[in-house]
């Protein structure tokens, strides 16, 4: 069972591929998705006509140049491009360790599988992409607006780019004021004094704290 913890942005990355319906049946294109386990931001993506570790391994490769820090530990699910040669070679000639998810067990991987929930749950998430090039920019716009707009129950309500950036904590406390300036003007209106939600510390997969033991047996 992977255990994986991330204490702040850029230490853990989790990538997936997910696939989006083009304009025929039979159709399909495929989305790849890197994501910051810590911050949630997405560190990179890109759409294919086809899921490919050529692809993969230089989305990875561009990911962690533009991020300019390299991750302790990239995760991923058993896919075949997830675990294929190419991408498990880059990932040891820049020293990053590789993680993967038990067989057939989504909650190893809860980041990208929630991601791509919020994605197609979306109002204007198309029924079918009309082509590649429509995928492209559906993707590119939706990632915008996840990474500087989405406020994430899961960091205290921020956007992603604000966690990952740093500036989460100063946002925090501008919204403490704005909530100690409300109660003080109409302290009824509140059943306790209000406080912004915290920012998590730590970002795990299957934190061990958190794991259920198996039930005693009888006899």
């Amino acid at each position: 069972m992977p255990e994986l913890v991330a204490t702040g942005p850029s230490q853990v990355f989790t990538w997936d591929i997910t696939k989006a319906a083009g304009p025929a049946k039979g159709v399909w294109y495929h989305a790849y998705v890197i994501i910051d386990i810590f911050s949630r931001y997405i560190v990179g993506h890109t759409v294919e006509r086809a899921e490919s570790a050529v692809r993969a391994e230089e989305l990875i490769r561009e990911t962690i140049a533009r991020n300019g820090i390299v991750p302790q530990t990239v995760h991923a699910d058993r896919g075949t491009s997830m675990t294929s040669k190419k991408v498990s070679q880059l990932l040891i000639d820049l020293g990053v360790t590789r993680s993967h998810s038990r067989p057939k067990v989504s909650n190893d991987d809860p980041y990208s599988e929630a991601q791509f929930k919020t994605t197609k749950y979306m109002s204007d998430y198309p029924e079918r992409f009309d082509s590649l090039a429509h995928a492209r920019e559906w993707f590119d716009a939706f990632i915008a607006y996840y990474n500087h707009e989405h406020r994430h129950s899961g960091i205290g309500w921020h956007t992603p780019a604000s966690v990952h950036f740093g500036t989460a904590e100063e946002v925090r406390d501008q919204r403490a004021v704005t909530l100690a300036e409300a109660y003080a003007r109409h302290p009824e209106r509140f059943g306790r004094r209000p406080r912004p939600p915290e920012i998590p510390q730590t970002a795990w997969i299957n934190d061990p704290a958190k794991r259920r033991e198996p039930a005693p047996q009888t006899s």
